[in-house]
């Protein structure tokens, strides 16, 4: 059996990653790493800055090349995944807009709907003919989010998608993420704890090397390990 051409993001899928070993220089960044991402759920991924999130889901997305990694969907190996159409998309922290691009045109790139993807932020929809340039940090990244949770994969990975959002776009951002997560499996890390343990069905803590799966009192946990504040 393998993989379809394209995946249909109707039917439900699981992302795997394990094998993941990453040092620079005689610091290991990575190291007994696995991680499970299922349509259907939020997995949150957190750890303190420089702790390897960034790398990790590089490695899983294919944009960054670790040796003996496995990479799997539904128990095939996508290596590099990006190259699977339909399989998964990908928000750095940098932006990924092109500048020389409307936000209508990066839409249509995407085969998004873009009245769709802005249903419920309407004082975006005027942002059509914007160029990324032209749009405010905060704005631009709420916009790049969108277009990718809306994109037709099966999985999404966002790093820092809350960075410069403003508070009052925070609330409805996620309440569109969990609309969109019956179709979807997504992957996000941020700093902002808060927001990620409210929307998460499963958090891994990256802690010392080391993926974490936390239990059902994640905040508990974080506090144990001296994430968060008793």
């Amino acid at each position: 059996m393998t993989l379809p051409s394209r995946f249909c993001v109707t039917e439900p899928h699981l992302l795997e990653a394990d094998g993941i070993r990453l040092s620079f220089g005689s610091r290991q960044v990575l190291a007994d790493i696995y991680l499970r991402v299922q349509t259907g759920q939020i997995t949150g991924l957190l750890g303190r800055n420089g702790s390897g999130k960034s790398s990790l889901l590089q490695t899983v997305f294919g944009a960054r090349t670790v040796p003996d990694a496995s990479v799997r969907v539904n128990g095939h190996r996508v290596v590099p995944a990006f190259q699977t159409p339909g399989l998964v998309n990908y928000l750095p922290q940098a932006s990924l807009l092109p500048t020389n691009l409307s936000l209508g045109q990066v839409a249509r790139l995407l085969r998004v709907d873009w009245e769709a993807a802005t249903a419920n932020f309407p004082e975006l929809r005027g942002q059509f003919r914007c160029r990324p340039g032209e749009l405010s940090g905060g704005t631009a990244r709420l916009l790049q989010v969108l277009l990718l949770l809306h994109a037709d994969t099966a999985f999404s990975l966002f790093d820092e998608p809350f960075t410069g959002v403003m508070p009052l776009h925070l609330e409805t951002l996620a309440d569109e993420m969990q609309r969109v997560k019956p179709r979807k499996g997504l992957l996000l890390s941020d700093h902002r704890y808060a927001e990620v343990l409210a929307l998460c069905d499963v958090v891994y803590l990256l802690h010392q090397g080391r993926l974490l799966k936390l239990g059902a009192d994640p905040r508990a946990e974080l506090c144990d390990y001296g994430y968060l504040a008793t």
